[in-house]
């Protein structure tokens, strides 16, 4: 990639507004204050050639349980269309390992569908490692 990436933490509401295109749904202000106040919550820009607006995220989580310590949950990364396959996705998990790995965590995971190739190819270019399929349960407790 010839582009020069920078990454950064995303520390206000009108950062998390400037990169709502990349989210699935419309930014919430109050939910997303609460994202960026609550401890061990991350979320990381990536802008391109010093562009004024993201063209990826990545979002983690620290979870914390008493018989393994902490771990890094990817929660979502997300790149612009046009900016696909550059690089960037996995620039952004890179540094969100380096960022879990700064805060003591002793590992970093993230739940991806067996058949997003995109995303299996960004995590591995990135150091993950990891084969098979996953399930995911949900509830969904809106309606």
């Amino acid at each position: 990639m010839d582009a020069r990436i920078e990454i950064r933490r995303a520390a206000s509401l009108a950062e998390v507004a400037a990169a709502e295109h990349l989210f699935d749904h419309p930014v919430r202000p109050e939910w997303a204050e609460r994202f960026l106040t609550a401890p061990g919550h991350h979320l990381l820009l990536a802008r391109l050639d010093g562009r004024d607006v993201p063209v990826g995220f990545v979002s983690g989580v620290e979870t914390v349980h008493p018989d393994k310590g902490t771990e890094m949950f990817l929660y979502e990364l997300g790149v612009a269309e046009p900016f696909r396959r550059r690089g960037i996705g996995r620039a952004l998990v890179v540094r969100l390992a380096r960022l879990a790995r700064e805060r003591g965590c002793y590992g970093m995971w993230v739940g991806v569908d067996t058949g997003n190739d995109v995303a299996l190819a960004a995590y591995r270019s990135a150091g993950g490692e990891g084969e098979g399929t996953c399930t995911v349960v949900t509830w969904d407790f809106t309606g």
